[in-house]
């Protein structure tokens, strides 16, 4: 073989896959269509968000990247949420575009054992020992396993009202062959559809008539590899569409493909075009929409919540008609593009083809959109596909461990008919699975499979410890006379035995930082630390809870269902489950109770048949 692993894409979940891969000692192979695209962000300029941020952690807790390029690249940082609780705090950072592309490229350019080369995939073969991958230019490689992260590329087509082309995001090339290297290994493709708002010129643009949004300057970074982040670089804005808006769009209603039946492929539900918005939600007279600088070399800027398919005589309409872009210039306008994806009931929790061993795939390609979830899946990918060439079981990420695990283990069992978007509500513990600790509920596993650096471990271990002895200090009780001042500041009252510190921060107006700036001993813990740390005490009883749930789901986890079992064999089972079973073939008990379909009653039968299997070995 030519190479261990071939990575087909070079996007976000490309790059994941990639250096997964090659950090784990696999010579690896990534085909880009254009060097140009590498981790290239086609949409927002900004990486994490409301559940997405949570996915950028759990990456970087196992040793991937992208929270990494995201510190190198940003402009500002911001929590989102804090009104809600920490269960969903979520980070975000707006990024210079151009230099995330940049430093992810040189990151890929100096990692050992992986070689980035331009080329299009156009053909994909099974061969003794693994797989052949042909490029349009006539040349051939070969691995024992393969990743398609392909993206949004396969035959892909953009949409600007009559006018459509043939081209990928930004009017990149796409990939129109390799489609049928799918279809000839018999996958089914379904087209799936997004859109990117336009880009306006900043010196055409009103800030006086918006709201600035500054970055958060005491917000941590995304990687724990990073050191303290400049995290207010560059302003971002909020305005507002207007009733004029709402007219100009209803007016050209019989105009906008997305309604005209032009566009085939299915949109997002969560991230809707303008058009799509004004009148799903016709009671609505305005929507949010961010103003957000593209890079730091260019007067570009991205109009988020604009996103659209409009004719581009109706967007200028459209985006001059919004609160302080009344001079707007367009600079690109906005599009909406379909493209080809596969079923991801097709694959098993490790990304893995069910029917071809070592074959893998990540990414828009799997049906789920944005850049978090690729480079989540890319990780995993890569991660197994080495694991694979190993010989050793897979890394299998439940739901009760990561956003990723939720994400994948969603795709797999459920499928999706849209382009599948994480939002926090999907995650049932959410409360376990915090921004604040991703290195605690990850950083082993991912020194397990050997992504994870020394360096890396070693910080962990460090942050460990300092949780340690933290935990203890706050378990000391302070006299009435010291505490009681403090609580009397904070509005609380004081026992007349005292208090602890920890049962000082289960008061609700208390945190972690007033105990340390008002008490001395403080001072050696760092901010991870004692955010982690607080969060744990003030959910105390909520975590307990979630722990035993967790507890009591693990042994229908644990009762692994044979690859070959025939479930229309299985007496009991109704015919819906059984046709349901046999198409996804979940690998547990535990995986089975979540396919749509599949009744308690299912899942008891289920329980019974295996028990007898088993007594009759």
């Amino acid at each position: 073989m030519d190479f261990d692993v071939i990575v087909i894409g070079a996007g976000h979940a490309g790059c994941e896959a990639g250096l997964a891969a090659a950090r784990t000692g696999k010579k690896t192979l990534m085909l880009a269509t254009s060097l140009d695209t590498v981790a290239f962000c086609a949409c927002n300029p900004s990486i994490g968000g409301t559940a997405k941020g949570q996915i950028v952690k759990d990456i970087d807790a196992l040793g991937g990247e992208m929270g990494i390029n995201a510190d190198k690249s940003l402009f500002q940082l911001r929590m989102l949420n804090r009104g809600k609780g920490a269960a969903v705090y979520s980070p975000r950072a707006q990024v210079d575009k151009h230099r995330y592309h940049i430093e992810m490229k040189k990151t890929l350019e100096s990692t050992e054992n992986l070689f980035l080369r331009q080329g299009e995939a156009i053909d994909l073969r099974v061969i003794e020992g693994g797989y052949e991958v042909r490029t349009a230019v006539g040349l051939s490689y070969t691995a024992g396993a393969v990743i398609v992260a392909s993206g949004v590329y396969l035959r892909s087509r953009i949409i600007v009202g009559d006018y459509t082309r043939n081209v990928g995001p930004n009017g990149f090339m796409a990939a129109n062959e390799f489609s049928d290297a799918l279809n000839r290994l018999g996958f089914s493709l379904r087209r799936f559809k997004t859109g990117t708002p336009a880009r306006v010129s900043g010196k055409s643009l009103d800030f006086s008539k918006m709201e600035m949004q500054p970055g958060e300057m005491d917000m941590l970074p995304f990687s724990a590899m990073s050191e303290k982040v400049d995290a207010d670089k560059a302003r971002c804005y909020l305005t507002y569409s207007t009733a004029e808006t709402k007219d100009i769009i209803l007016g050209n209603k019989s105009r906008a493909p997305v309604f005209s039946g032009a566009i085939n492929g299915v949109g997002p539900r969560y991230c809707p075009s303008i058009e799509d918005k004004v009148v799903r939600f016709s009671d609505k007279e305005r929507h949010q929409i961010f103003l957000e600088p593209e890079d730091s070399e260019s007067d570009e800027w991205y109009v988020q919540g604009v996103s659209s398919s409009m004719p581009a005589d109706v967007q200028y309409e459209i985006y001059k008609s919004i609160v302080g872009l009344e001079n707007v210039r367009i600079m690109r306008d906005a599009y909406a593009i379909e493209y080809d994806c596969i079923d991801p009931l097709a694959l098993t929790p490790a990304l893995m083809s069910k029917d071809y061993r070592g074959l893998f795939f990540a990414g828009q390609i799997n049906g789920t959109s944005g850049y978090e979830e690729a480079a989540g899946q890319g990780l995993v990918a890569g991660i197994n596909a080495s694991l694979y060439l190993d010989g050793k079981p897979p890394m299998i990420l439940r739901r009760d461990t990561s956003y990723i695990g939720v994400l994948i283990d969603d795709i797999v069992t459920k499928g999706t008919d849209e382009p599948y978007r994480m939002m926090t509500g999907r995650a049932e513990y959410r409360l376990l699975l915090r921004q604040d600790n991703a290195d605690t509920r990850l950083t082993e596993l991912g020194r397990s499979v050997g992504l994870v650096s020394d360096e890396r471990y070693e910080r962990f271990l460090r942050k460990k410890e300092e949780m340690k002895r933290l935990k203890k200090l706050l378990s000391v009780t302070v006299s009435p006379s010291r505490a009681e001042p403090f609580m009397t500041l904070c509005g609380e009252s004081c026992p007349v035995n005292g208090i602890s510190y920890a049962n000082m921060l289960k008061r609700g107006n208390i945190s972690i930082f007033d105990v340390a700036e008002y008490f001395e001993g403080f001072g050696e813990f760092g901010k991870a630390a004692m955010t982690e740390v607080e969060t744990d005490i003030k959910y105390e009883g909520y975590l307990g809870d979630s722990l035993k749930e967790i507890e009591r789901n693990a042994a229908l986890e644990n009762k692994l269902l044979p690859e070959d079992a025939d479930y229309s064999e299985i007496k009991g089972l109704r015919l819906e489950a059984r046709q349901k079973l046999n198409k996804i073939r979940p690998l547990s008990v535990g995986q089975a109770s979540r396919i749509s379909g599949v009744s308690p009653a299912d899942v008891n039968t289920l329980i019974i048949w295996l028990a007898m299997r088993e007594s009759r070995r």
